[in-house]
């Protein structure tokens, strides 16, 4: 009788399992030594006290699930297979980078050996006279021993030892035909040679010369020693490995992370660890593809850049791993650049001599670590720009407020509060500008963000007043940028080193609420907002500035909270670490806001005189538009809004006999003193502004407008006039 197999035992089983309550359930080690022979009893049918509702196995003695088995043998496929097809050309060829890369590497190469060669030809010259008569004598033999067939005489030699007559005939009579034919080749050459050498000396014994120079420097090269030639390569291999799959699981292994050691030393499946593609050029410098072990994350690998780049024997700079956002989320891009990317070449910048800008659109601004050109798109958005001092930030700034000129539409607005005068350049195209930060700088740029809030205002009431048909999504668009009559055009505001105004005592509470309603309203309304700080805190970067930030670009940092300041909450956890940077890493950035991950970006270097030729080229651009106002032609902003003291004004509002007030109470009649400035001021914001006089909100007892008596944040009187004494003692002293 033929016995079940294994496939039939285990549908029977799913058979049984499915079957219902009254069903047996098979053991398949029972049911195997069953079929071998062995006495195996039978499975018994489960306990009626098992719930009849479910229709898993438990065991029949300890009442515990049995395990369900869940590969069925008929799942059907999904029908989907994907293909990865290679490049029909080399990616350094499709590659505009990569190809300029590759042509440059090569013409360069060129270039330096000729240019090695050539000074060093006379040397080459007279070294090679030298080794003429040598060369000479070697040709000589080597003719001699060719013409009379000198490698076979050992052969023959050793057919006359075993005295085998047949093989030293057959090789005798094959040496007379070599001998023959090479006699007459030889004797032919001589005579022809010395006809034609005779025919040049009557004829042209200019050409004889050359002929005779020729032949010398060819006997010169016959003549040079073997292991040390005459002319030697100009352009020497660096010590530079070939990135291969070896070296990457070596540099991955040494990373420290316990899933990936485990999988390169495991081999085999390595755990799901695989190359997805052949290692390839790309760009100046090579990627390798790799899946990574169940549960490790390109995340990872990142946080761990400077182990892996002494793995792969490079230095940091050359290292740059990522994830591959087409993909799932264990797959590794790794680049490895030929050289640091600080110490590449980067191209220039597009627009340095030639082309104009669309806000609206797209507009390279840099370089990834490819060589690959890197766009950022400036309308809608505010941006946040932090970095220690000296990295490059206020030339990214200025790079920013250049691409803006550039659009003769646009209205800039560039403030310098380092006081050097980085911005000047852009005078010739600015509405407004100012640099340095005394008391008379910091009121100039107060009565510029006025205003940019009273043109926030006058837009919103615009946008609200047009059909749908035409703005339906409520927010400026390029069709209505480009109406005049509307005045709809882009504004763009910079303050390099914002945290300047943000604290100044008289001022700064103004300017740090007017800024942060640009930040958060702007964008819609077709206003950019650039801020740069050297110091991104809390302080200098105010939270409701940071927080509304949509492009961020974080040069090196020091320490986390200034990472994740500027880049967002949680980014450095998240791998994106700009405290990775060397102080050598001046202009490259984490950028963030421009995608769907953040991404390295070197922005284009334009230094002053560039900056200036940019200038020139955007003046011409706005004078034929018809777009050069304000300070371009020499106006001031109009004090229309009268300067206010916060301070006094609360007190003001709070009467002597008041001793302490609820901050809800306090907005409510701040709006009604000054509606233009203070409408639409909460609790909160008299709580925000008031910091940075030192005033912090405390509990106060007060009443409601129903008679109930309650606890809400408010202030004490008697702190406002202390801090009033306190910054006018220093004002006196001053």
């Amino acid at each position: 009788m033929n016995q079940p197999d294994d496939n039939e035992l285990f549908n029977r089983l799913e058979a049984e399992m499915t079957a219902g309550p009254d069903a047996d359930v098979v053991d398949l080690d029972k049911a195997r030594s069953a079929r071998d022979g062995s006495a195996a009893p039978t499975a018994a049918p489960l306990p009626d006290s098992r719930p009849t509702e479910s229709a898993d196995p438990y065991d029949e003695e300890s009442g515990d699930l049995l395990a369900r088995p869940v590969d069925r043998p008929d799942l059907p496929a999904p029908g989907i297979t994907t293909y990865k097809r290679r490049p029909i050309l080399p990616t350094w060829l499709t590659s505009k980078p990569g190809f300029v890369a590759t042509a440059e590497r090569a013409a360069g190469n060129a270039f330096y050996a000729t240019a090695f060669h050539g000074i060093r030809t006379p040397w080459y010259a007279l070294q090679l006279t030298l080794h003429a008569p040598r060369g000479a004598a070697r040709f000589v033999r080597d003719s001699n021993r060719w013409v009379w067939d000198a490698e076979g005489a050992p052969l023959r030699e050793y057919e006359v030892r075993r005295e085998n007559t047949a093989e030293y005939l057959k090789l005798s009579r094959q040496r007379d035909g070599r001998v023959r034919l090479r006699v007459l080749v030889s004797t032919v050459a001589l005579v022809f040679g010395a006809a034609f050498a005779l025919t040049l000396y009557v004829l042209a014994p200019g050409w004889l010369g050359v002929l005779a120079s020729a032949a010398v420097l060819v006997a010169g090269f016959w003549g040079a020693p073997q292991d040390h030639p005459v002319i030697g390569p100009a352009v020497l291999k660096t010590e530079i490995q070939k990135l291969t799959g070896p070296i990457v699981l070596r540099a991955l292994d040494n990373i420290g992370n316990a899933k990936l050691s485990a999988a390169i030393k495991k081999g085999g499946d390595m755990n799901g660890m695989r190359f997805t593609s052949e290692i390839t050029r790309d760009g100046p410098g090579y990627r390798a593809d790799v899946d990574l072990p169940w549960g490790v994350t390109p995340e990872d690998i990142m946080e761990a850049r400077k182990p892996l780049a002494s793995g792969l024997r490079r230095k940091v700079g050359c290292v740059w791993p990522s994830a591959d956002p087409t993909e799932h989320e264990g797959r590794l891009i790794l680049w490895v650049g030929d050289k640091p990317m600080n110490e590449t070449t980067k191209p220039a910048w597009p627009l340095l001599k030639s082309g104009s800008v669309d806000l609206f659109r797209p507009v390279v601004f840099g370089n990834d670590q490819r060589m690959g050109d890197v766009a950022v798109t400036l309308m809608f958005a505010s941006v946040v720009v932090g970095s220690i001092p000296r990295m490059g930030k206020t030339f990214l700034m200025r790079l920013f407020l250049l691409i803006a000129a550039l659009d003769p539409r646009a209205e800039l607005y560039a403030f310098d509060f380092k006081g050097t005068g980085d911005f000047g350049a852009l005078e010739p195209v600015c509405h407004r500008y100012r640099a340095g930060d005394e008391d008379e700088d910091i009121l100039y740029v107060l009565e510029s963000l006025r205003e940019l809030r009273a043109e926030l205002r006058r837009r919103a009431k615009v946008i609200k007043s047009l059909p749908r048909s035409r703005c339906p999504e409520s927010k400026v668009t390029p069709e209505l940028a480009n109406d005049k009559s509307l005045g709809l055009h882009p504004i763009v505001a910079g303050f390099d080193e914002c945290q300047v105004p943000f604290e100044h005592e008289k001022y700064g509470a103004e300017i740090e609420e007017i800024a942060t309603d640009l930040g958060k309203r702007g964008p819609a309304l077709g206003m950019v907002t650039l801020f740069g700080t050297q110091r991104p805190d809390a302080k200098s970067l105010p939270t409701g500035i940071s927080a509304n930030a949509v492009l961020r670009f974080c040069l090196k940092v020091m320490g986390q909270p200034a990472n994740d300041m500027v880049l967002g909450t949680s980014m450095y956890k998240a791998g994106y670490r700009a405290t990775m940077f060397s102080r050598t890493d001046r202009g490259i950035c984490w950028m963030a806001g421009e995608g769907d991950d953040p991404r390295i970006v070197a922005s284009a270097f334009v230094d002053a005189l560039g900056a200036e030729q940019v200038v020139v080229r955007a003046r011409k651009m706005r004078e034929a538009y018809g777009n050069i106002t304000g300070h371009a032609i020499g106006e001031s902003p109009e004090s229309g809004e009268p300067a206010f003291d916060l301070l006094a004004d609360i007190l003001n509002v709070v009467p002597a006999d008041e001793d302490k007030v609820w901050n809800e109470k306090v907005a409510a009649r701040l709006a009604a003193l000054r509606p233009e400035i203070y409408g639409g001021w909460k609790a909160e914001t008299v709580t925000t502004n008031l910091r940075p006089h030192g005033i912090t909100a405390q509990d106060v007892w007060g009443t409601t407008d129903k008679g109930k008596g309650t606890t809400r944040r408010g202030i004490a009187r008697a702190d406002i006039t202390t801090a009033i004494t306190q910054r006018d003692g220093k004002r006196s002293g001053d």
